[in-house]
């Protein structure tokens, strides 16, 4: 009796071991270990059902010295064993396979005495290493749904005094099957959190995709951030002098940061297209330069009208065109210069100055006759409004609502009841627009008010925007002017400069660089002078 109580106590602190055990290979050694031990078993097997088949995830023997799967670092090469036969019947030939069939633990005395199964491996396993299969107990695991998931079969019970080889009893068998079931709900766990967690990532990734996909021209943005933000955070975290020495990240906090930055742009899916893909400052549906052109092609063919009229009439009073085709091509010449000049400022690739602003008032006011006959401006209000955006090539307004997606971002990822590993996710995500100083947006937080990782995705977003070359407003920089434009944003307070050094002395921008950029964006960078801003 004091035997059995104790068997009944490891078969509930194996119970514990198994509910608590995370790694599936010692999940797998924890499974074949107790059962062993509660039934005194010498060997066994743990099988898994996988596509009508069973294959082998443990081997263990102890006469033998065998450690096979799991954690042992010894890879299993055996062919997985058909449930099925090759016509599609049963294979009830096999112990394991009937276990799976049926259902039903098999419980066999002596292997060389059993009849209706095919003993055929267990014998010439026997025969190449000396050993006796003689007593066997085959179990299947049942996950909570009844399902057969796997077959744990234990060979050669043995006598605790003896040593000799007995039968496994049915205390034995009962032990065995109640570790089975806890075994196939530890595995149902651990197999169920592993699809929860695959089908979360392949979720995020989707969402990423799904936003990179809505704008040709932001495609593989949300991609590239998450490989940008781990470089410069195992860089941060690799160095041992310095204000970030005691920034250390762990494999919970790499999830964490990871997920944050697949999902920093999640917000917009709510952005409007004709803002995310404006390229030029006139674009809408379509890009309104064109409607201009369309207009200075009607004033030049009136001026032409006009002029072949006044050339006529000088004719018919024998008067000398010499004037009206000087003043007829300074015209003409001057309406050209102002096309030439909206077509350049409509690009949004050079910063408008108050001189270009008052040239385009000036060439708004001209006049044409439309189709009704009314005589209107050569710019419309909006369109002058667009075309003198002073840099880039959206105006406050849809300023406003590009901004509006780190907001919505935080809303949707603050609605999420996320884990309590992945808690940070929202601040993470959400803060990446912010600045030291307290100027970004959407919150206004200072540098004491962000952690190390919502200012380590700053960075990044900065940099990927600024080396990018599927914006339609601008090329892709090369790195040293990128590292300078950064660099005036330390000294501006505007980014981390503790990280932003890091950045550059670690050559994370290089790393990142020959992996993402056109070779000829990589030129020479001066560490030193990049740092001393």
């Amino acid at each position: 009796m004091n035997a059995l109580l104790e068997r009944i106590d490891r078969l509930t602190e194996i119970g514990i071991a198994l509910s608590a055990e995370k790694d599936t290979g010692k999940l797998l050694e924890l499974i074949m270990m107790g059962a062993k031990t509660l039934t005194h078993a010498d060997g066994g097997t743990l099988y898994f059902v996988k596509d009508d088949k069973l294959t082998f995830e443990i081997i263990s023997n102890d006469s033998l010295a065998i450690q096979m799967g799991g954690t042992s670092g010894n890879k299993i090469e055996f062919d997985p064993l058909p449930i099925y036969l090759q016509d599609g019947a049963e294979n009830h030939h096999m112990v394991v396979s009937h276990c799976v069939l049926t259902g039903q633990t098999v419980n066999i005395e002596d292997a060389y005495h059993e009849e209706g199964y095919d003993f055929t491996g267990a014998r010439r396993f026997d025969k190449s290493t000396g050993y006796k299969t003689q007593s066997i107990l085959t179990f299947p695991l049942k996950d909570h749904e009844h399902e057969i998931i796997g077959v744990l079969q234990l060979i050669n019970a043995k006598d605790p005094e003896s040593g000799e080889v007995i039968s496994f009893n049915a205390v034995d068998q009962q032990l065995a099957e109640s570790l089975a079931s806890q075994a196939a709900v530890a595995l149902t766990q651990k197999r169920l959190l592993n699809e929860l967690q695959a089908l979360f990532e392949a979720f995020i990734k989707m969402m990423a995709t799904a936003i990179d996909d809505k704008s040709p021209y932001t495609g593989g943005h949300c991609r590239r951030i998450p490989v940008l933000t781990m470089m410069l955070a195992e860089a941060v975290s690799e160095v041992k002098t310095g204000p970030m020495t005691n920034f250390v990240i762990t494999s919970k906090d790499r999830y964490e940061l990871e997920t944050a930055a697949w999902l920093h742009d999640c917000g917009k899916v709510v952005t409007p297209e004709y803002v995310m893909d404006k390229a030029t400052k006139l674009e809408t549906i379509y890009d309104r330069i064109h409607l201009i052109e369309h207009r200075v092609e009607i004033l030049l063919r009136d001026l032409e009208i006009d002029y072949l009229k006044a050339c006529y009439k000088a004719d018919q009073q024998g008067q000398d065109i010499e004037a009206l085709t000087s003043r007829y091509q300074q015209n003409t010449e001057e309406l050209k210069a102002d096309l030439e000049f909206l077509q350049q400022s409509n690009v949004g690739g050079e910063f408008m100055t108050d001189d270009s602003i008052t040239r385009t008032h000036a060439i708004a006011k001209k006049q044409w006759i439309d189709l009704t006959g009314k005589t209107v401006p050569l710019l419309s209000e909006d369109e002058l409004v667009n075309i003198n955006i002073r840099k880039g090539t959206l105006n406050d307004r849809e300023r406003e609502v590009i901004n509006h997606h780190i907001v919505a971002t935080i809303n949707m990822l603050e609605s999420l009841p996320f884990p309590k590993h992945l808690k940070n996710v929202p601040e993470y995500a959400g803060g990446h627009h912010e600045k030291m100083d307290g100027t970004g947006y959407p919150r206004g937080l200072k540098k004491e008010d962000m952690s190390v990782q919502t200012r380590i995705m700053a960075i990044a977003d900065i940099f990927e925007a600024l080396t990018a070359s599927d914006r339609p407003y601008k090329k892709g920089k090369k790195l040293s002017e990128c590292l300078k434009i950064m660099g005036y944003m330390k000294k501006d307070n505007h980014i981390d400069a503790d990280l932003y050094d890091i950045f550059v002395q670690q050559k994370v921008y290089l790393k990142y660089a020959e992996e993402f950029l056109d070779p000829e964006q990589i030129d020479e960078i001066d560490a030193q002078a990049v740092v001393a801003f």
